[in-house]
């Protein structure tokens, strides 16, 4: 994958700063609906009762940190910048950049206090992506999904929630969770992670268009290895050594590489209703 992007002015570093916190009121009582969990973990236990406070965190300006990975996430984060501002755009609406928080060992949001065995989430409470970089060291080795599209991937996927986010998607599965069984919801939940998987898609197909990067030989397979990895058959298996369909959260395996694959085919949003297809 080479890489022509420029860096986002919206990335929170907050690794090692005491004052890391992101403790934003406005997030109180808010149900945290499967943001973008690549364990299949339900987030709702992190929502609390938080004191409005004060961010002291460490804003990465572009060019100003010259870490690898951070200057990796931070250039993926720009090129769905780009990307969604351009759809939006043909919807006759304005996208709002979502903050990236880089974060080590846990931190605080909106939606409450995660650490890094949650993996990577969106937090609709505060616009923010947060991800502890360790995952990715996690992904290649636990889950044999190395590369740097596979990582790419993940941060346009939690991108995708943001998306849903702004176009009032996932509030409405939010309305709809008093009402349903847990398995009738996990349904529900899966048609919103496949459609995050589908966004993520998306945004590959446009942002080569825009030139900010050349895929390689076997960089698709990458992203497509990320998403058979991190199935909820496949991960069922290995942590029971059972598939139970009914507590599904994000899609099986063949599920998610089909809708990533077909925002990348497609690069066309209208081909994303995942709540009404029957191709799940």
């Amino acid at each position: 994958m080479k890489w022509f992007g420029k860096d986002s002015d919206n990335v929170e570093d907050v690794r090692g700063s005491s004052g890391g916190k992101t403790l934003l009121g406005g997030g109180i009582g808010l149900i945290v609906v499967l943001v973008g969990m690549f364990f299949g973990t339900d987030l709702t236990g992190l929502v609390s009762q938080l004191p409005l406070g004060e961010t002291q965190q460490v804003e990465v300006k572009q060019g100003a940190n010259t870490d690898p990975e951070l200057k990796f996430v931070s250039g993926v984060l720009a090129s769905t910048e780009q990307v969604w501002d351009d759809e939006f755009s043909k919807m006759g609406k304005t996208y709002e950049h979502p903050k990236l928080t880089v974060f080590s060992g846990s931190v605080e949001s909106a939606c409450g206090r995660a650490d890094a065995a949650v993996g990577p989430f969106y937090c609709p409470g505060d616009h923010k992506v947060y991800i502890d970089l360790g995952f990715y060291t996690e992904l290649k080795d636990r889950f044999g999904a190395a590369g740097d599209f596979a990582q790419a991937y993940v941060v346009a996927h939690e991108v995708g929630h943001h998306v849903q986010n702004l176009l009032g998607i996932s509030q409405k599965l939010d309305r709809a969770r008093g009402s349903l069984s847990k398995t009738e919801y996990n349904k529900l939940s899966v048609k919103l992670e496949l459609q995050a998987d589908f966004f993520a898609g998306l945004w590959a197909n446009h942002a080569q268009k825009f030139k900010d990067f050349q895929l390689d030989p076997g960089d698709l397979e990458e992203a497509l290895t990320a998403a058979n990895a991190i199935g909820d058959d496949k991960l069922q298996q290995q942590s029971s050594g059972q598939v139970v369909p009914d507590a599904f959260t994000h899609g099986t395996s063949a599920q998610r590489m089909y809708w990533f694959k077909k925002g990348f085919d497609t690069g066309d949003i209208n081909q994303g209703d995942t709540f009404t297809s029957n191709q799940l």
